[in-house]
């Protein structure tokens, strides 16, 4: 055969074999379709905080001086009344010595005024002195009594000072923090150590500018402990701080545990769930938030004709979990969360729940 007759033939062959039934089958662009769940007051707020104790004393001396000894650590377990350090005293003992001593002159002074007084009256009795002289002699006395009296409290406040070279728990409790070391020169006030009471614990927690309004004092909680969930408190909120942290532009927030909680450690991580904040409406997840024409919109899902439309919505709130939503959407309705932007109004897409593990490509 001729080469001229072979080559036509490989050309027919070839055009044969490239028929548009052959040609790959392009696949509607998959998505990720999740369930529109509702947001009402059983979706709880969770928020990690510290165990506190209720109360805690900032301990220190009620007069300057050196410290002499310290008798308790960070740890130590202590009983109301029970010495925790002390001061050199030699200084405030002398101070009472000097003070007793003018009590004592301040006596014998009362003392001979009163005689004074007891002879110039007799004298009085005789004519023998005026009553300006009478009078003048009683108000010696008079001084002398008062004197005594500045005397006595002068002595009672030395004594006392001498007492507070020893400082002592005011509750039973344990120490959590040391701020002074022996031989360290203290002024009156500064703070030594630190005790925790024994009793009832909190969680401090900080709430987030959109919550803060919104929980009240009173307000019911759960506390769930870090290194032991199986453990779950009642609680209460106790208090939430009127302004915001500088820093941090959060709300400090007081949770008091009831019942049980008093064994919980000090310093260990809880969780607390605050019962009832979140808003009426449905939760959908922030990615499922897009926006169109200057509003927010979710993409519907519609599984009778395979198309997603967009549809408008109001956000309520934004959080941690996600973004709540009213009107527009329903409670149970599928919406796609992953790849709107890519998406146009009745395309046609291959729905794939949210929780199958699957590698999407939108542009398919």
């Amino acid at each position: 055969m001729r080469a001229t007759h072979v080559l036509p033939l490989l050309v027919a062959l070839g055009l044969s074999a490239c028929t548009p039934s052959d040609a790959p089958e392009t696949l509607p662009a998959a998505v990720l379709v999740s369930t529109v769940a509702k947001a009402g007051a059983s979706d709880g707020r969770y928020f990690t905080g510290e165990i506190v104790p209720r109360h805690a004393s900032d301990l220190g001396f009620r007069v300057a001086g050196k410290l002499l000894a310290r008798e308790v650590d960070v740890g130590s377990v202590v009983r109301k009344g029970q010495p925790l350090a002390r001061l050199d005293g030699a200084d405030m003992r002398l101070n009472a010595s000097a003070a007793q001593a003018q009590r004592s002159a301040a006596q014998s002074d009362l003392a001979l005024a009163r005689a004074e007084l007891a002879r110039v009256q007799a004298l009085r009795a005789r004519n023998f002195v005026s009553d300006s002289a009478v009078d003048s002699q009683r108000t010696a006395m008079q001084a002398a009594q008062a004197r005594l009296k500045q005397a006595q409290a002068q002595a009672a406040l030395a004594g006392n000072q001498s007492d507070y070279t020893t400082l002592e728990a005011d509750a039973d409790g344990v120490v959590t923090a040391v701020a002074a070391e022996p031989g360290q020169v203290l002024a009156a006030g500064q703070t030594v150590l630190t005790l925790a009471h024994t009793g009832a614990r909190e969680v401090s927690v900080n709430l987030p500018e959109g919550l803060a309004a919104a929980v009240a004092p009173g307000a019911p909680a759960k506390v769930r402990l870090w290194a032991a969930p199986e453990r779950v408190f009642d609680a209460t909120v106790r208090e939430v701080a009127p302004a915001a942290d500088a820093t941090t532009r959060t709300f400090a927030t007081k949770v008091t545990v009831h019942a049980g909680g008093e064994d919980v450690p000090l310093g260990a991580t809880a969780t607390v769930a605050l019962a009832g904040a979140a808003a009426p409406g449905v939760s959908v997840p922030l990615r499922a938030i897009g926006e169109r024409e200057g509003a927010a919109v979710v993409w519907r899902f519609d599984p009778a004709s395979s198309s997603v439309a967009p549809v408008p919505v109001e956000v309520v709130r934004f959080d941690e979990r996600g973004a709540t939503l009213r009107g527009g959407i329903a409670h149970g309705a599928q919406i796609v969360v992953a790849g709107i932007h890519l998406l146009q109004p009745g395309q046609v897409v291959r729905a794939v729940p949210a929780t199958a593990p699957v590698m999407l490509d939108a542009q398919r």
